[in-house]
């Protein structure tokens, strides 16, 4: 029988997310608007400031129309027996994915609470990847080495799929 789990990890309160992204909008539309008026000066009146006030402007807009994704993400993660795959989803259309690990190459897992997780967090040149929206949720880490590189992945799951992951992983591994 295959163990399958899939899970999509939202924010519990994204009322500063989702301010920030209707202020990118705001602000596309203002700049956008300030870049073409100052465009149509330009065709009257060239001087060095409007040149310099329309491409400042549009370069404004420009930036806020693509970083105004990052305000709406989420994360999602699949587990396939043993397997586990990581996501990230911008405004629940962009989908990046952002990594694939066998759960048997984990050096040590465990609960972000148990005292296990600063001993590997202290260590030097450990790469660590937060993959995950609410600090105060039930966080989850995995220790490994890869290519003589020290990582560090910190997710979200639910415990039925902490259980699942628990059934594949080596003796010893896991930490509590």
């Amino acid at each position: 029988m295959d163990h399958f789990k899939e899970e999509v990890v939202l924010p519990r309160n994204n009322l500063l997310g989702n301010i920030l992204y209707v202020l990118c909008w705001v602000g596309i539309v203002v700049f956008g608007l300030y870049g073409m008026l100052t465009l149509q000066l330009l065709m009257f009146a060239f001087n060095i400031a409007t040149v310099l006030l329309t491409v400042l402007s549009i370069g404004a807009a420009v930036l806020l129309f693509f970083f105004k994704d990052h305000f709406k993400v989420e994360f999602e993660y699949s587990f396939t027996n043993g397997s586990l795959d990581f996501a990230k989803v911008l405004r629940s259309v962009k989908r990046k994915e952002l990594g694939s690990m066998n759960v048997a190459n984990v050096s040590a897992c465990g609960h972000v609470a148990h005292d296990s997780f600063r001993k590997f967090l202290a260590m030097k040149d450990v790469n660590k990847r937060n993959w995950f929206l609410n600090r105060d949720g039930n966080l989850f880490y995995f220790y490994y080495v890869k290519d003589n590189k020290k990582n560090m992945i910190i997710i979200e799951p639910s415990e039925e799929m902490v259980e699942m992951i628990r059934h594949y992983l080596p003796v010893g591994v896991y930490q509590g």
